[in-house]
């Protein structure tokens, strides 16, 4: 199998979503700062969009199902995106560090 007929199958496609995915989830564990973990979360949606993108191209009947679903994740991504970074604007506000663990070591 060369090079120029690997878009032609879906195996690249869904092994670049699962490596896309590994470093989200990673990314998701080892950051430390609120921004760092955001950024994870937004590679895990594109990791299922690109998935759901793959599915629908390969073994879809009809193309425009995935793309609706693609573009329902980044409105999600986009409205999760707004929530967070107020979030996290508020928490560094009122205690001057957006670093999870300083912010998980909160007395309440």
């Amino acid at each position: 199998m060369s090079l120029s007929h690997l878009h032609a199958e879906p195996y690249a496609y869904l092994v670049l979503a699962a490596f896309v995915l590994a470093v989200g989830i990673y990314g998701l564990i080892r950051r430390r700062t609120l921004i760092g973990m955001l950024i994870a979360g937004e590679l895990i949606f594109g990791a299922a969009s690109l998935n759901l993108m793959t599915v629908n191209r390969f073994f879809a009947p009809d193309p425009v199902v995935g793309q609706v679903f693609v573009l329902f994740i980044m409105g999600l991504a986009a409205a999760e995106v707004s929530i967070a970074l107020s979030i996290i604007i508020a928490v560094y506000r009122n205690y001057r560090s957006i670093r999870s663990a300083e912010i998980s070591e909160m007395k309440g």
